[in-house]
């Protein structure tokens, strides 16, 4: 994490916004790192660029939730916009990048496994249907109020189980 933190801050400083050189030089200092460690490490990144209403989209993740804000909810596919990152010399060709369109109210929701894998007593998992239906609820609520009340119900849905992994969520609404 610390590599791969270090690198991205370097290509700030450079105002590298170009998703595909972004993508290729962090992966090539996390590759070679990750190769004479001698480790099987890899991990996944997306990269979000805003301007003007539009969200451009590039890295693989897990699912982008985007729901509308009269309520319908769209789930973007991040699979074919990269490829995990220390896992191959050269990923450029796996690197793509879509734009959304944003309207006022609409939400972007981005979470990572934790939240969509929580485990409640029945050893049922949270779900991403169940992150929709939340997240659809409380599409009128500022940004904040959105998330925490995603959090709570992760929270209240798992009971007294406990975390087994992160519970990482940003939530992002249209003016």
């Amino acid at each position: 994490m610390l590599m791969m933190q270090t690198a991205i801050r370097t290509l700030q400083i450079h105002n590298e916004t170009d998703p595909v050189k972004f993508f290729d030089t962090l992966n090539r200092v996390l590759y070679k790192n990750i190769q004479r460690m001698d480790s099987t490490k890899n991990l996944t990144l997306m990269l979000l660029d805003y301007e003007a209403g539009q969200l451009k989209l590039s890295g693989q993740h897990e699912e982008v939730l985007v729901v509308r804000s009269h309520g319908t909810a769209e789930w973007i596919d991040t699979c074919d916009l990269g490829f995990p990152l220390a896992l191959e010399d050269d990923i450029r060709p796996f690197i793509k990048q879509i734009q959304i369109a944003l309207n006022s109210g609409d939400v972007v929701v981005l979470y990572t496994d934790g939240i969509t894998e929580a485990i409640n007593a029945q050893k049922q998992q949270y779900g991403l249907e169940r992150l929709q239906k939340v997240v659809q609820q409380y599409r009128k609520q500022p940004a904040a109020e959105i998330q925490q009340a995603v959090i709570a119900d992760v929270q209240h849905y798992i009971g007294t189980q406990a975390l087994r992994d992160d519970l990482t969520l940003v939530v992002l609404k249209q003016k």
